[in-house]
């Protein structure tokens, strides 16, 4: 019976292209999947998308549980988090300034990495759970189960982002492999102009 399902159906289908329009917004996400696919390659897009994704998931996870409150309520822990991920990003950022011309992208950068990178990035930025705390919740029937109901919204959430910035990693990288033979130098510090911008952006407090 539909009564007994963990979420509304008819719910479900309206989160979906609110959810995809949030996915088609650009934001860090994408433009660090794009960063990471003009380094490595469309291999490394994907894969830097599946690391976003599965980041996202890890924070429907805390907000369904509860967490994302605490972090609300504790503003040290959310600049404790947030500077971790300020720090990472520029150390992206300088790593990619210092690649010479003829380094092989693919080979510093491969696909795993690529994933673990995106979800270091993903994670490191609490203003996520915090949005996803101000937004799923407009969706969730609090007479079934919440948490259930936090991840499935998630999952929508995560597959839609994981197609998207995939694709804009994928037409990333393809660009990245025409234009590595006309500058790599130039290529390589474009990589850190944008994740040296995704710094600043996660510093600065704008919503990402």
């Amino acid at each position: 019976m539909l009564l007994d399902l963990p979420i509304d159906l008819i719910v479900l289908l309206g989160f979906v292209p609110a959810a995809l329009m949030l996915n088609l917004t650009p934001g860090a996400d994408m433009m660090f999947c794009l960063a990471q696919g003009l380094k490595g390659g469309a291999r490394a897009g994907w894969a830097a998308s599946a690391g976003v994704a599965a980041g996202g998931l890890v924070h429907s996870l805390l907000a369904g549980l509860g967490l994302s409150a605490l972090l609300a309520a504790a503003p040290w822990m959310f600049e404790l988090i947030r500077w971790i991920g300020v720090a990472y990003l520029l150390y992206l950022a300088w790593k990619a300034f210092r690649a010479k011309a003829g380094e092989v992208a693919g080979k510093a950068l491969s696909p795993k990495r690529a994933a673990w990178q995106g979800f270091a990035v993903n994670l490191s930025n609490p203003k996520v759970i915090l949005f996803i705390l101000a937004f799923v919740p407009q969706f969730v029937d609090p007479t079934r189960p919440i948490l259930l109901q936090f991840m499935i919204f998630g999952v929508v959430m995560a597959l839609g982002g994981l197609l998207v910035n995939g694709l804009v990693g994928q037409l990333a990288g393809r660009m990245g492999g025409w234009l590595s033979g006309r500058g790599g130098v130039w290529l390589h510090r474009a990589t850190g102009a944008i994740f040296a911008g995704l710094a600043l952006k996660l510093a600065s407090g704008a919503r990402g």
